[in-house]
């Protein structure tokens, strides 16, 4: 068992040794802490391997700046200065939540950065600040367009994050393909097959085969329906803030097996500003909202698990099976870890 602190700890020694600057691996270390306390572990150690690949390739600016620009007073761009997307978030989080608090609404793009962690955790710090959220980023390019048999978009996630009063915060996180390719992966490791409608092999036909559907395609979630929505995403995390789509991503990749170049926009929205001058309690009417949604037996608002395992990872530490940290271990030149 690992405490939430070690788990950091481990990935920060990690990520530093291969050569990447303090300022750019804590941010990292703390998302891959939060996330494997969380339970998402396909966005939590597990990640190092990538990331250790696309520094050890140099695809990867590892003394990377990011620097933040106000473009208008609602609008803020950071770039990434071909680094990782965490150090990129964290540099343009507060002129975010300042520009949504003042105007009501307000809107980041991440550039020039290489995105590789779970959005949710992304959020957490906005609506933590009692404002809404939205995020979206395209991934690794692996997703067929419905209909279609070869890939097209990324996995291409998207979030919303809505403030509580005294309760933990409404957060939800989910790739528009079926599944995240991270757990396809870790599937593949388990050995273990793929329900059918997953994805499809290199020739377009059905497969339950991970490495298949690896080499093939994933399926979009809801047939036509997340296949808009994936379109959707690379629009607004492509074009929209001057990044590429999936496929020219996937164009510039060099095989290191780390996370695509790829923009993030974050929206922002305050609920007490959208609020101002009526007499609606939105606070109250929320939470009248999800009281009526718990009394529908078996029902669990979207983080619920989540919190909970944060919780118990709190309580009781964190399980990481030997065989991962053995691999994990080896990343580092010095081997110590």
């Amino acid at each position: 068992m690992m405490t939430i602190a070690e788990v950091e700890d481990f990935a920060f020694r990690i990520l530093r040794d291969n050569g990447l600057a303090d300022h750019q691996a804590g941010p990292i270390a703390r998302a891959m802490a939060v996330t494997e306390a969380a339970g998402s572990h396909s966005h939590g150690l597990y990640r190092l391997i990538g990331y250790v690949g696309s520094i050890r390739s140099g695809r990867v600016n590892v003394l990377a700046r990011p620097r933040c620009e106000r473009i208008a007073s609602s609008f803020i761009r950071v770039d990434g200065d071909n680094g990782f997307a965490p150090a990129a978030h964290s540099i343009g989080l507060t002129a975010l939540i300042e520009a949504a608090e003042t105007n009501g609404i307000a809107a980041l793009a991440l550039t020039n950065c290489y995105h590789f962690s779970a959005l949710w955790h992304d959020l957490d710090p906005i609506v933590a600040a009692g404002l809404a959220c939205w995020a979206f980023t395209i991934g690794q390019c692996i997703v067929a367009p419905h209909g279609g048999t070869h890939r097209l978009m990324g996995t291409n996630p998207i979030a919303f994050g809505w403030p509580r009063k005294g309760q933990r915060p409404f957060v939800f996180d989910f790739a528009t393909s079926v599944v995240a390719r991270g757990e396809i992966e870790l599937m593949s490791r388990a050995g273990k097959m793929l329900p059918q409608g997953w994805g499809i092999d290199a020739s377009g036909e059905p497969t339950r085969d991970p490495q298949a559907a690896l080499a093939g395609a994933l399926l979009p979630f809801g047939g036509y329906k997340g296949s808009a929505l994936a379109m959707m995403v690379e629009l607004l995390a492509g074009p929209l803030i001057g990044e590429p789509t999936s496929r020219q991503a996937a164009a510039l990749d060099n095989g290191d097996g780390g996370p695509p170049l790829g923009g993030e926009l974050l929206i922002a929205m305050s609920p007490a500003l959208f609020n101002s001058g009526l007499a609606n309690d939105w606070q109250q009417q929320a939470e009248n909202f999800f009281a009526d949604a718990r009394t529908q037996p078996g029902i669990r608002l979207p983080s619920d698990r989540r919190h909970a395992a944060r919780q118990r990872s709190e309580e009781e530490g964190i399980s990481v099976p030997n065989a991962l940290l053995d691999e994990l271990r080896k990343l580092s030149p010095r081997d110590d870890s």
